[in-house]
């Protein structure tokens, strides 16, 4: 996984030595749960989110109400109970530069906390200082506190279980009662070890009525503020803000993080939507393209994940298909085959938010098919798939999973493309986590897939959990019941 960018408003974060008496003594009056909490509500009235853990790195993102001056101390937990139980210890723990939050981002931080050592459990704690009069004031009130887990280095082999859908708050299925999405509370039962977030974060051109839901949705994005809004209006949701505190996060966008199937390079709403996409979640990229959202995670030496953004650089829907369309330009293939091509990880898992085989078409306002499958009207993205399938079958590349969603049903395929009887590589779809189902469409034959399962009609989640021998997929409802459960055996 690349170094995470320092974002603008951090552009001149410094980490900073000191010992664990010194943080103790910054701590003292802080100790009561009641007044943490009370805090919390006051000045994180949206919670907190750790997202795209390395091994060496993670991203802390918060927002206060109004601004304020922010620092974070971290260090790893066994250095925070040795404080605790000795009080004098003087042992080696960082600290952020005092940072500000200002209108400009919406009052929002994505903070990187580095010098991590692989596979080791860290535990953190924000301070906040309100801006008032004075201006030079000094945080010194913890007003949360958590924790999380370094990645293991690719020299590794761990066990690692995560979960995966997308799809939330559409058709008018938005926050209802405190909970607000009670499917993320089933989720965190299962302890994943982190949540990819498929896109579809937000409807932004959907309207969320009240009643029966909460109010404050009931518009279509169409200004940066009106973005932040719908983000905000999802923090809304007591079960999303809960599970945030716990699980980190992996997020890539899709259309309705924009609008209804857009294409990148051609919608005047993008660059808006995609600052307050930013502006929400913790995304790592690289400081010489700051815009750039499609990354790697490498999770010991059993998994690499490849996180597609199918969004940003893509090719109108409506154009034929054919050699010059894209669904990832240019330099995100180019970096996606020689990812796969070099990757020494057991498990080649590909995150792409729209399926490979399932026909979605446009309609009036945005036509032509919006997945990599094409259909009737020439449209779609097949050629560019084709380059994918014949990089992984010339190179033998083996344990090859794609992981999907945006369709609202969930799936599972396996492909045999090349025809010889041996499957080359399977796919898992997910889905809506809040949504409407979707209306099944036939899979398209051309990657000759066998369909192990399919069903439509309710909120679910993709389970899975990856070992050296074996890779293993399960669909639970909204209720927490199993709908689906494969096993796929790894390939020597």
């Amino acid at each position: 996984m690349q170094v995470p960018a320092l974002v603008a408003v951090v552009l001149a974060l410094v980490t900073v030595p000191i010992s664990c008496s010194s943080l103790m003594e910054r701590s003292t009056g802080s100790r009561s749960s009641e007044d943490s909490s009370a805090a919390r509500a006051n000045l994180l009235p949206q919670g907190v989110a750790v997202g795209d853990v390395s091994s060496d790195s993670a991203l802390l993102w918060l927002r206060t109400e109004g601004p304020a001056i922010v620092q974070v101390e971290w260090a790893s937990l066994s250095v925070w109970e040795r404080a605790s139980k000795m009080g004098t210890v003087t042992a080696p723990v960082f600290r952020t530069a005092e940072l500000m939050t200002t209108g400009e981002s919406d009052y929002t931080l994505t903070i990187p906390l580095e010098s991590l050592s692989p596979a080791t459990s860290y535990r953190y704690q924000i301070l906040i200082a309100p801006r008032g009069q004075d201006s030079q004031r000094v945080p010194t009130k913890v007003v949360a506190r958590g924790e999380f887990t370094s990645l293991p280095d690719q020299t590794t082999s761990a066990p690692v279980t995560f979960a995966w859908s997308g799809d939330l708050g559409g058709g008018g299925r938005c926050r209802q009662g405190v909970g607000g999405y009670p499917i993320f509370d089933v989720i965190q039962r299962h302890h994943p070890d982190f949540f990819l977030f498929l896109g579809d974060t937000i409807y932004s051109d959907h309207i969320c009525p009240s009643p029966p839901n909460e109010a404050g949705a009931d518009f279509k994005a169409s200004t940066l503020e009106m973005y932040r809004l719908r983000h905000r209006y999802q923090r809304g949701a007591e079960a999303l803000r809960r599970f945030l505190e716990t699980t980190p996060v992996y997020v890539m966008w899709d259309d309705h993080d924009v609008r209804n199937n857009f294409a990148g390079p051609y919608d005047e709403q993008m660059p808006t939507g995609r600052q307050a996409l930013r502006e929400y979640w913790p995304i790592a990229s690289p400081s010489q393209d700051p815009h750039r959202l499609y990354r790697l995670v490498r999770f010991g030496a059993d998994l690499e994940l490849f996180i597609l953004d199918t969004r940003q650089y893509r090719s109108r829907n409506a154009d034929p298909d054919g050699p010059v369309k894209t669904m990832l330009g240019a330099a995100q293939l180019a970096w996606l085959l020689d990812g796969l091509r070099t990757s020494t990880a057991t498990w080649k898992v590909i995150v792409t938010s729209v399926p490979l085989s399932i026909p979605k078409g446009g309609n009036v306002n945005v036509p032509g098919y919006d997945g990599w499958a094409g259909g009737p009207d020439g449209t779609g993205f097949e050629r560019e798939r084709q380059v994918i399938v014949d990089a992984i079958l010339d190179q033998k590349i083996k344990n090859v999973v794609f992981i999907a969603g945006d369709v609202h049903w969930a799936q599972a395929n396996a492909y045999d493309p090349d025809q010889d009887g041996v499957i080359d590589f399977h796919e898992y779809i997910a889905g809506p986590l809040s949504a409407p189902p979707g209306r099944f469409a036939p899979t398209r034959e051309e990657l000759h897939p066998t369909q192990l399962f399919h069903e439509v009609g309710y909120h679910n989640f993709g389970l899975v959990r990856v070992t050296k021998e074996a890779l293993e997929v399960t669909v639970v409802d909204e209720a927490g019941a199993k709908r689906f459960s494969h096993v796929v055996p790894a390939r020597r």
